[in-house]
């Protein structure tokens, strides 16, 4: 699994003109589900991301996590983060889990970061999303499961 966090003031979803999802300070979170990732991919993301320390202290440190700060989080799938561009000019997204798993492992991710205490809020899976970010920084990080499990 992969995610790419962008540390934000605040943000938004919407779906067809509808709002669907809003945080203020806190982390975007772009989750993308490979195929052959399993719960244990979740876990290590949503372990890392509420406690991985990209929010300042008094002293302009990145000494703080979304945890430590009380952050909110607005997770959205995303299958492009599992794009292969090595070859040709038109991205290839076969390494992206199928759909019907990619939105468990996604659900399951969701409600992992819910149980860590920190408010969530989620675009909709599989539909096509407008995410206004307000990027704080900009701070942006990628995470992937599989720099941890190989």
């Amino acid at each position: 699994m992969k995610a790419l966090l962008q540390r934000v003031s605040g943000a938004g979803v919407t779906v067809a003109g509808e709002e669907v999802g809003r945080i203020g300070r806190g982390l975007v979170v772009f989750v993308g589900v490979a195929e052959g990732d399993t719960e244990r991919d979740a876990r290590y993301l949503v372990e890392k991301l509420v406690n991985l320390r990209i929010f300042s202290d008094d002293n302009e440190k990145f000494n703080l996590s979304a945890r430590d700060t009380g952050g909110e989080l607005l997770l959205v799938s995303q299958f492009t983060l599992l794009a292969e561009t090595r070859r040709g000019r038109r991205p290839s997204f076969v390494a992206a889990a199928a759909p019907q798993e990619a939105e468990r492992l996604f659900d399951y991710t969701v409600e992992l970061a819910r149980a860590s205490g920190l408010r969530v809020a989620t675009g909709r899976f599989q539909q096509h999303m407008v995410v206004d970010i307000q990027n704080d920084g900009p701070v942006t990080v990628m995470l992937d499961s599989r720099d941890k499990f190989g």
